[in-house]
């Protein structure tokens, strides 16, 4: 069976990217009114945020405090604001994304919630159910503490759950709150993360259909089919992302090590070839790259290690300009600026990436086929 064969209805089904949709919360934030919200007049931290590569983000903080000092939010008031804006945002973009389909929310049989800024419990999945309504048959899993690879994990899992219920949607919600888990002091440490994330949402749905069945017409330009997935899980620099417990602030504190952009761009080569030599494909058959955008120096190392050109990574550019590091949805924002742009064509091929603690580099092949 050719892989042509397999797209068109041979004896494996394989799953397409329905839609997709985005959210955001708060306001608009450029860098100097962030350092300007917090009082920040450190010139390396100053450099820092400006060196960013970043215009805007949007992040849901509090007013400043007396005397124009930084907001102070407790433990109990961060989750409470995880909760609030991670449904709030979730179920905007889960709608986004099931409008743009022609899909209701009575048809959804699988849901995948994402989220490592705060931890819920019941999850977020029982939670933008209820909120939204949502079948109570609905299957569902949440993935929690993955970080910025994690939206790549979900895709696998709903990948797998419409090969064994073909016809049925599944969807992925990313949604991170970044706002509830920054940690404000004059180190190094926290400028370097607080330099970098915003909130938002994204989310994707999925549907396979049955093994010889024509598949239902729903827009007139070629979907992307997830072909396979590949992974690498870098051990030797397993802690370079990682939540600590900071005694002093009485919470979590995100780090960073400096060295992550050359880690990743160490080991990208040989997870994306495998990727593809799975498929029998060369880098230069990979049209379009939507890579998270972890940070300027992280996209660099993956487009100089992999020999892209800068247009290859525009979506990535874009999306780290527009809003930031969005942790686990930054991928998909990417991909939504490819589909809005329009420009994929039946036949074409590319790869989707994110990375993350672990240290981790998840990625997928994709093709993309006629709807009908």
């Amino acid at each position: 069976m050719t892989l042509s064969g397999l797209l068109r209805g041979g004896h494996s089904p394989v799953p397409s990217i329905r839609s997709v949709g985005t959210a955001v919360a708060g306001c608009g934030y450029s860098q100097s009114d962030l350092l300007d919200h917090f009082a920040v007049s450190d010139p390396k931290i100053v450099r820092l945020f400006h060196a960013s590569g970043i215009r805007r983000r949007f992040l849901t903080l509090p007013d400043r405090g007396p005397g124009g000092s930084p907001p102070e939010e407790s433990p109990g008031r961060l989750r409470a604001k995880h909760q609030r804006v991670a449904l709030d945002m979730g179920s905007r973009a889960l709608r986004a994304c099931l409008d743009r389909a022609g899909l209701g929310l009575g048809q959804v049989g699988y849901l995948c919630c994402v989220t490592t800024t705060g931890l819920l419990t019941p999850g977020l999945s029982a939670l933008l159910l209820r909120e939204m309504e949502l079948p109570s048959t609905v299957e569902r899993l949440d993935i929690v503490g993955m970080g910025c690879h994690a939206a790549m994990n979900g895709l696998a899992a709903a990948r797998s759950w419409c090969v064994a219920n073909p016809g049925s949607v599944a969807v992925v919600v990313c949604a991170e709150v970044c706002s509830a888990a920054y940690v404000f002091d004059s180190t190094m440490r926290t400028a370097v993360v607080n330099s970098l994330f915003g909130d938002g949402a994204a989310a994707v749905a999925l549907t396979c259909r049955p093994a010889g069945a024509a598949q239902e017409r729903d827009t007139e330009r070629p979907v992307p089919h997830l072909l396979s997935s590949a992974s690498q899980v870098i051990t030797s620099a397993a802690d370079a992302m990682r939540y600590d417990w900071d005694d002093q602030q009485g919470r979590l504190s995100f780090f960073l090590d400096p060295q992550i952009p050359y880690v990743i761009g160490a080991h990208v080569e040989e997870v994306v070839d495998r990727l593809l030599a799975g498929a029998g494909l060369r880098r230069s058959a990979v049209r379009h790259w939507l890579v998270h955008g972890g940070g300027k120096k992280v996209v660099d190392a993956v487009r100089v290690n992999l020999r892209l050109t800068r247009d290859d990574v525009r979506h990535t550019m874009a999306v780290l300009r527009d809003y930031g590091n969005l942790s686990s949805g930054s991928v998909l924002f990417s991909y939504e600026r490819l589909v809005d742009e329009g420009v994929a064509r039946a036949g074409d091929y590319g790869v989707l990436m994110a990375m993350g603690p672990g240290s981790t580099i998840e990625t997928a092949l994709v093709r993309w086929e006629e709807a009908a």
